[in-house]
């Protein structure tokens, strides 16, 4: 047995270094310095590259675009587009892009989505925004092929493409598509997806959306696609321009072979289906053909959308107020008289503009050619109405205490060294209010232009809505229309007359919506501002009554129609004008020259009074006659009742005058 010495003899023996408790490494560079710091030095450069890498990787991103929000991806990317569709609904004209209306997913049958999952993205419903197994796929192919064949982009990533990012192809902007493209699965479900995708993808031919491309190709609307339309739209999105179908329907037609095949072995339609969807004979359907004189009253819609949207969304659904059919209608009407009857009086030019009782312009006729010239002659000409302004003075008066009855006499008169002379040259003597506005006598309307005060009747002018009454200045000749104002404006003034006293405020612009379907705008339904006495507005519809069955507008009578207007001719016969109105329309033509050269002796109650009648027969056109409140109401006087009553009023005025001296 070992003693005490012993053990602490083998306790205090030192250790002894045994090399196979080294690890290999250790012993694999003991000695050989060259290996160790070459195995460093590889080492380093791993590292290095591996941080190169990390760092030129996270630069991908640097610079990416925040995902926007749902509102913002249905509107990014838009060009400014309208399309104007009138009082039916249908589609009037489209400027810029056409915009689908919006389509939803649960309203489609099953086979329209599929056509394009098969077409782009057979794995949509498996992958979390970016397909890796298709990457790789794609990779493989482009480096085994030395070019870019295959971009594996999922229609996840084509919304990221084309609404987030840009169309370089480049590593950076592919990796940021992938990354957004998976952030945007988070937010939205596939449903989602496939929905923002249809509705925004582009189809050719200034096509965007599929309603867009269902309805400008097929003439029908999304639900009602066929296997063989959703198939040939699913051939679009990979080249749209240059397979859109009103191009290149053959190549269009071979890559609908393949998407009907994928569709097939997708297992979304049978092989005999697919059959049937390749033999179905599909035909494009024709554009409409509208009249670019529709132009003009576009113009004035689109001058009306800047003022209620201060900011323009990309797309908007612009509803008129305009009919298309009694647009087109008028657009023929007016070019076939003027073409016959105004080139041989030397009249250029025309406007016309027909509004319902409401205010809503149903037509507008801004000028013999808008492609030509787009000045719009119904908005933005003003020029002298002549006597079609004599209503308003003659209203002054009846509402001053006037009757039609009250005697004047057609003489020569004198007002501050100005002499009106009447059409005719010849004076009538005595006559009531109402033969002399039947007659349109300028010494009459100019005598009570005085008696009335001219700033009255600018005020009424104003208060019947007509824009230029406050630049009017209060200068006798303003009796005979010597001062400026728009068609428009002068048919918004008889529409007072029209409604028994109520302010008519014209518009064209009914509603405003985008392509979602949310109502931006809708005109208010209001009561109209009383701005004139009922019974007198009456009255005045009794004495323009007069001016159609026996005065100067006999031209633009209306069978079964009660009709009330006024002709008007300036000086020199510059410009001749016609404004009236029945119980359901009213409306107001000029005729002239955009140089202001005269025209061969065009009166109101030729040319124009013809035009007013050709566009207001149309206008009643499907009307059943309505009485004109006011109408026929007036007593026709003797021309001895006439003689007695000036002479019971020169008596009075001569003992007015001796009593005030």
């Amino acid at each position: 047995m070992a003693g005490p010495g012993s053990n602490r003899t083998s306790a205090s023996r030192p250790p002894t270094y045994d090399a196979s408790s080294q690890g290999w490494f250790s012993s694999l560079l003991a000695g050989r310095p060259i290996l160790k710091w070459g195995l460093v030095t590889c080492l380093s450069l791993f590292v290095i590259a591996a941080l190169a890498v990390w760092i030129y990787w996270q630069s991908l991103y640097r610079g990416m675009p925040d995902l926007p929000s749902n509102e913002e991806l249905w509107a990014s990317g838009r060009e400014q587009a309208i399309e104007f569709v009138d009082n039916d609904g249908d589609t009037i004209a489209i400027r810029g892009p056409r915009y689908g209306r919006a389509v939803r997913m649960e309203d489609l049958p099953a086979h329209v989505p599929q056509a394009f999952i098969a077409a782009e993205d057979k794995r949509f419903y498996e992958h979390d925004g970016a397909d890796t197994q298709a990457i790789m796929r794609a990779v493989w192919a482009n480096v085994t092929s030395g070019e870019t064949v295959s971009g594996a982009s999922t229609i996840t990533q084509q919304l990221i493409k084309n609404l987030v990012l840009t169309p370089e192809q480049t590593l950076k902007r592919k990796a940021q598509e992938i990354r957004l493209a998976r952030r945007l699965e988070k937010r939205l479900n596939k449903e989602e997806i496939l929905e923002l995708y249809l509705n925004r993808v582009y189809f050719g031919a200034g096509f965007y959306g599929l309603g867009a491309a269902s309805r400008f190709y097929f003439g029908k609307q999304p639900e009602e696609l066929t296997v063989g339309e959703a198939s040939l739209l699913a051939t679009l999105p990979q080249a749209p321009s240059r397979l859109a179908l009103t191009n290149n329907m053959d190549d269009a037609k071979s890559r609908q072979q393949y998407v009907l095949r994928q569709m097939v072995e997708s297992g979304f339609i049978t092989p005999q289906q697919a059959e049937a969807a390749e033999a179905e004979d599909i035909a494009l359907t024709e554009p409409p053909e509208r009249d670019p004189q529709f132009g003009y009253a576009l113009d004035v819609a689109t001058d009306r959308i800047d003022e209620i949207l201060p900011t323009l969304p990309g797309d908007l659904i612009v509803q008129l107020t305009i009919d298309a059919e009694l647009q087109a209608s008028v657009d023929d009407a007016f070019s076939k008289r003027m073409e016959e009857e105004g080139a041989k009086q030397k009249a250029t030019q025309a406007a016309g503009i027909v509004m319902d009782g409401r205010g809503r312009i149903l037509a507008m006729y801004g000028g013999v050619d808008y492609n030509e010239n787009q000045f719009n002659r119904a908005t933005q000409a003003l020029r002298q109405p002549g006597s079609s302004f004599k209503p308003f003075v003659y209203a002054t008066a009846i509402q001053s205490g006037l009757t039609p009855y009250d005697v004047r006499r057609d003489e020569e008169v004198t007002i501050d060294g100005w002499t009106p002379e009447n059409y005719s040259r010849v004076h009538s003597g005595a006559m009531t209010l109402a033969e002399a506005l039947k007659d349109s006598i300028n010494t009459v309307a100019a005598q009570l232009g005085q008696e009335v005060g001219e700033e009255n009747i600018i005020a009424l002018a104003k208060r019947f809505g007509i824009a230029s009454a406050s630049k009017m200045k209060p200068l006798p000749s303003i009796a005979l229309g010597s001062q400026e104002v728009t068609v428009r404006d002068l048919a918004r003034g008889y529409g007072v007359f029209m409604t028994g006293g109520k302010r008519l405020d014209p518009y064209i612009v009914e509603k405003v919506s985008n392509s979602r379907g949310d109502v931006l705008y809708e005109r208010p339904d209001y009561e109209p501002e009383r701005v004139y006495p009922e019974k007198d507005a009456e009255t005045m519809v009794a004495m323009m009554e007069r001016v159609i069955q026996d005065g100067t507008g006999t031209r633009a009578r209306i069978d079964g129609w009660q009709l009330a207007g006024k002709t008007g001719t300036s000086q020199d016969f510059r410009d001749a004008w016609f404004a009236g109105y029945s119980a359901e329309r009213v409306g107001a033509v000029w005729v002239g020259n955009d140089d202001d050269t005269p025209m061969a002796h065009v009166t109101g109650g030729g040319l124009p009074a013809a035009l007013w009648h050709d566009m207001m027969v149309l206008a009643h056109k499907d009307l059943e006659p309505v009485p004109l409140k006011g109408a026929g109401s007036l007593i026709t006087l003797s021309p001895q009742a006439r003689q007695r009553i000036a002479f019971y009023r020169d008596l009075g005025m001569a003992f007015e005058g001796a009593a005030t001296n």
